[in-house]
């Protein structure tokens, strides 16, 4: 593991750039953003998202079979009120991403040792509240929910299923990302700190 005064030299910084911990606060900035910039457009073209849930609640534009369709939620105030509680949900989990990427640049910055292992800890902690929201939201929700359950999957014209996968693989590399061993563990930390002392 490169000390303190190869971070300083060039090489010793582009070394540290190619770190597991730096891919894990890349990556959660990644997403942090992306469903930032989803829930701000939700917020702000409020209709346009409105329509597609309620179709797919209303399943409207589906093979109505009469098997299915007692499923159908056709109350505008419910559909509205799934919509609102999307969009809640997009926003914490972006506030949660937010903060977790602080807290990995954070532990990047700090000095090797003990603290860092725990910096590094509660940033991985932190992404992962908010990855599991997001695969809440998209996998249950969108995936099963909506592509099973309100049979989205029928639809041509309100079928969201393909972005859900999307976000559903991305967010999954994400959260393996962050869960792989770091070059820095709370036992290399000790390690690190014994040495600085003697």
């Amino acid at each position: 593991m490169p000390t303190p005064a190869e971070h300083t030299r060039p090489a010793g910084r582009i070394l540290a750039a190619g770190t597991l911990p730096v891919a894990a606060t890349l990556l959660t900035g990644t997403v942090a953003l992306y469903i930032a910039l989803v829930a701000f457009g939700n917020i702000t073209d409020f209709d346009s998202n409105q329509q597609f849930v309620r179709h797919v609640l209303a399943m409207d534009t589906t093979f109505k079979d009469d098997d299915l369709m007692w499923r159908a939620v056709t109350s505008t105030a419910l559909q509205d009120a799934a919509y609102v509680g999307i969009i809640a949900w997009e926003t914490l989990a972006a506030l949660v991403l937010g903060t977790a990427t602080v807290r990995w640049a954070g532990a990047l910055r700090a000095a090797a040792g003990p603290r860092r292992a725990d910096a590094l800890r509660r940033a991985r902690q932190t992404g992962t509240i908010g990855l599991l929201m997001l695969l809440l939201l998209f996998g249950v929700g969108f995936i099963g929910i909506g592509g099973e359950w309100f049979a989205m999957w029928q639809s041509e014209d309100w079928n969201g299923l393909d972005a859900a996968t999307r976000i559903v693989t991305l967010t999954g590399i994400v959260l393996v990302v962050t869960h792989l061993p770091s070059a820095v563990t709370p036992a290399d930390g000790a390690k690190e700190a014994a040495a600085d002392e003697g």
